[in-house]
């Protein structure tokens, strides 16, 4: 390479070749330390120049220039931002104390933090951690408004005080009560009138996510991450102002955001919906037991709770406006939905509520009791009383009042927030993260995995980016559901009917033989890509342990799978994995789309 200037000193040639190039490198390339650092600058994708001294005319008039510059005349020699590193021992040391990449990325500025994240829930601990970890100074601010009837909770987000959680302690209740049920059937003996104590539940759950809650905050002291429990608003896309619950300010200024706020649970627009409602945030530390129950909504939480909630001994019913499971394959929806209604659930739909009316308040931990009027869509009223009212219609993103507008993220009219692949808005220092995101899968794991992702990219010069596609998750209903990839619907609306095939069928499991359960309630199905060799693109099941079956298909399907591996991989026996792995390599593939059009 050509020095930058032909004319002056040395010295002065040397000064150029610092103040034009972020990161310098005087080399020669028979040093083996030179290689080195080279070699580390590659894989941290740090782009570098460099300048091979034994290589060029006046490569000695340069290197005595640099003894005088910078006091150092051996190669490497390593300038960041126009100061003056060091050596190869130097340059090493500096990664090992994570400070190399700091150096690399200062943009000049002066700033409080080199990253702050809003929200204190999965996504956005993972993320500070993660940064932490790479030498960065990291703060976390976390706030959480009290719901309509006043629940609030500690640091960790919905999944681990509303959400996944106790969501999961509950469904295991339930599991148990079945289990209860089927235990006669292997020779135990249970007496007819077996109790279930909500309190006792309730309480212990409550119990595991303090210790979650305390985890955390000892986890973040550990990675020397500042938390803040204050409600953040951006003044400039640099600085937040925060308040506290006594309303004392704080003004911090960061170089990065990450937007981690997720979201709450949306209210219909009726009367008496918050005085007399109440939603997944109250449920899991209701303080009585919730009674004869109506669960408005066909959400996966609306199924998830009600499905519990009738397991222990409540009389539930679900209201739905049009489908269940929304964004999920149909198919596999209508599957839970007959399996919950030959179980004891009652569906009322299409019907909308209008109207709740209090009949009577609660006492001495006993629920009160609510008229629920709504309107079927042939405009037929419908009314009923209940104990609990329980909302589950979807959840808004937690990204009004906090200043987005100011700063100018662009956001979807439903309040989403716009990324590109790599979860960076349309503001450059300003990311995002779960839930907020649109059109993002809203899954905990989906959150601390792109967190994390985000963390190396911004502080490690990563450049994994999260796939939003091949993602497993499980609907924890009486009759779980498991899936990874497309559903059917969205296969066909992106590759066409006549480029897919599916592959499906029912098992029966052996735990439910002896116990007399029902024998074609369990069902799964491949999707299929035919121009790829079959590859496979949605993998689906419901029945037992589903969550459990599909995280290990997840990762054939990550790989790129084909339909033939599939029926070349050998099952446990006897597993549900095994039967659910014998249904779809044993399925008949012409019979599917000729049931289908039926």
């Amino acid at each position: 390479m050509p020095p930058i200037t032909q004319n002056g000193s040395p010295k002065a040639q040397v000064e150029d070749y610092i103040s034009k190039n972020k990161v310098m490198m005087f080399s020669k390339t028979t040093c083996p330390f030179c290689k080195k650092i080279k070699d580390l600058f590659k894989n941290l994708n740090v782009e570098f120049q460099v300048l091979e001294l034994d290589q060029i005319s006046n490569g000695a008039d340069l290197q005595n220039a640099l003894l005088e510059v910078s006091g150092q005349k051996t190669v490497p020699n390593i300038y960041i931002n126009s100061k003056h590193l060091g050596g190869c021992d130097d340059t090493l040391k500096a990664q090992a104390e994570n400070r190399l990449l700091p150096m690399i990325n200062d943009d000049g500025e002066n700033y409080d933090y080199d990253l702050i994240i809003i929200g204190g829930g999965s996504g956005g601990l993972a993320a500070s951690k993660e940064a932490a970890s790479l030498g960065r100074k990291v703060a976390v601010f976390d706030f959480v408004q009290p719901s309509p009837t006043g629940t609030t909770w500690g640091l960790g987000g919905t999944c681990v005080n509303v959400g996944c959680i106790p969501k999961k302690l509950m469904h295991q209740a339930a599991l148990l009560g079945h289990g209860l049920e089927d235990a006669r059937h292997f020779g135990w003996e249970i007496p007819e009138n077996v109790k279930h104590s909500w309190d006792k539940m309730k309480n212990a759950i409550q119990d595991h996510i303090g210790s979650l809650n305390w985890g955390y905050r000892v986890q973040l002291r550990e990675k020397k991450v500042d938390y803040h429990n204050a409600y953040a608003q951006f003044v400039d896309k640099h600085t937040i102002k925060a308040v506290n619950k006594k309303g004392k300010e704080i003004t911090k200024t960061a170089r990065h955001f990450i937007l981690a706020m997720g979201e709450r649970p949306r209210y219909p627009d009726i009367p008496g919906a918050k005085e007399f409602g109440i939603t997944s945030d109250d449920l899991f530390s209701l303080p009585y037991c919730p009674g004869k129950t109506l669960m408005v909504g066909a959400s996966y939480v609306s199924l998830e709770c009600g499905g519990f909630l009738k397991a222990i001994g409540m009389d539930v019913t679900v209201m739905v406006r049009s489908i269940l499971l929304r964004g999920f394959d149909q198919q596999m929806a209508d599957k839970i939905g007959d399996y919950m209604g030959l179980h004891g659930i009652d569906f009322v739909r299409p019907c909308v509520p209008t109207k709740i009316e209090k009949l009577q308040d609660r006492l001495d931990g006993k629920p009160g009791l609510y008229k629920v009027y709504g309107k079927y869509n042939d405009g037929t009223e419908y009314s009923d009383e209940f104990n609990t009212v329980i909302f589950a219609i979807g959840r808004d993103p937690c990204t009004q009042n906090i200043g987005l507008d100011k700063v100018g993220v662009q956001m979807s009219k439903n309040g989403f927030v716009i990324s590109n692949d790599a979860d960076q808005t349309n503001v450059s220092n300003i990311y995002a993260i779960g839930d907020i995101l649109e059109g993002k899968p809203e899954l905990t794991p989906v959150a601390i995995h792109s967190g994390r992702l985000l963390a190396r990219r911004l502080y490690e010069n990563g450049t994994l980016l999260t796939d939003y596609i091949n993602v497993c998750t499980t609907v924890f209903t009486p009759l779980e559901y498991g899936c990874c990839g497309y559903s059917e619907e969205d296969a066909i609306q992106k590759f066409g009917e006549d480029k897919i095939e599916v592959y499906h069928s029912n098992f029966w499991p052996l735990e439910w033989t002896v116990a007399k359960r029902e024998n074609d309630a369990c069902y799964a199905k491949l999707i299929c890509l035919i121009p790829e060799k079959e590859k496979v693109i949605g993998f689906h099941v419901v029945g037992p342990n589903a969550g459990e079956i599909t995280q290990g298909f997840g990762t054939a399907i990550k790989l790129g799978a084909t339909k033939t591996d599939f029926d070349n991989t050998i099952g446990i026996h006897p597993t549900c994995a095994e039967v659910t792995m014998i249904a779809v390599q044993n399925s008949e593939r012409p019979s599917y789309k000729t049931l289908a059009r039926l």
